[in-house]
């Protein structure tokens, strides 16, 4: 075994201490980000080569730091994008609402479907949409100016010349496309103002207006979310919304038949809890 090797089990016994959910994981991606190696390579490290700032990041990490702003990437689906202070790290689950979309978008009898992302903070929806589905023309929305910058960064490197990114507000944005969408998807922000999430990493860490939603019940920009898709949509076009796994029902009502929408339906994530609502609006 490496010195490398031997310090990684150190940092991850002390990550574990801290609390971090995968010590080990995180203990390597510090490693193979500071060495400059993928992870399946840090046995190669010479122990000449040791990087004390290892140890640094290993500090960050046990102090609840996120692993993606030590590293500076965010892995989602097939990308690699560039995170930090000020944005939202992109989840997992958020992973299965791009998949419904990206599966509803290659069924669509539509050359080059126009899809809409409202507050798309790193990018990580738009750009996997427009990497993953032909001739797509994708729109990212981010009214916030630290969020926003981290998107164009993410659209310069990865969004392939098919992913336009506008400093607008979700309520009100691009006028031009009303009636002109195929597919609208958000994940705003729903946490209820009052409720704290429990993992310090996301109640310290990813900015506010990312995660907490207006309204007493944290819904009001999902609100905001339907009324746009129901002015951008074409007829036959499709929404899918996140939220949080109590909410499902609340959100469900919101895309009403009496408000344009038809089969309205509430989605789930990996782990079988309620995560996302998709409806079409009008009919084709």
């Amino acid at each position: 075994m490496t010195f490398l090797l031997d310090e990684i089990a150190l940092a991850t016994a002390r990550l574990a201490e801290a609390g971090v959910p995968s010590p080990r994981t995180d203990a390597e991606e510090i490693a193979a980000h500071v060495h400059g190696v993928r992870r399946g390579r840090l046995h190669t490290v010479r122990d000449s080569d040791f990087d004390a700032r290892f140890w640094e990041g290993v500090a960050r990490r046990a102090a609840r730091e996120p692993l993606q702003h030590i590293t500076g990437v965010a892995y989602f689906r097939f990308l690699s994008l560039e995170v930090g202070p000020g944005v939202f790290v992109p989840r997992p689950e958020t992973e299965v609402v791009v998949g419904w979309a990206i599966d509803r978008l290659r069924e669509m009898d539509v050359a080059s479907p126009v899809v809409v992302d409202l507050g798309t903070g790193s990018g990580a929806i738009a750009l996997s949409i427009a990497q993953e589905v032909a001739l797509a023309q994708v729109h990212a929305v981010e009214i916030d100016p630290v969020a926003y910058g981290w998107a164009k960064r993410n659209v310069l490197e990865l969004g392939q010349g098919r992913t336009t990114l506008h400093p607008e507000d979700l309520a009100d944005c691009l006028p031009e496309l009303d009636g002109k969408v195929d597919l609208v998807v958000s994940n705003p922000p729903y946490i209820p103002p009052g409720a704290v999430p429990r993992d310090p990493e996301v109640r310290l860490h990813d900015p506010a207006k990312a995660l907490y939603g207006s309204g007493d019940d944290g819904l009001d920009e999902v609100r905001a979310v339907e009324r746009t898709a129901r002015r951008l949509l074409r007829p036959g076009g499709l929404v899918a919304v996140e939220h949080a796994d109590q909410q499902g029902n609340d959100v469900y009502w919101l895309f009403s038949e009496d408000r344009g929408w038809y089969d309205t339906r509430l989605r789930q994530d990996l782990t079988g809890r309620d995560r996302f609502v998709t409806a079409q609006f009008g009919q084709d």
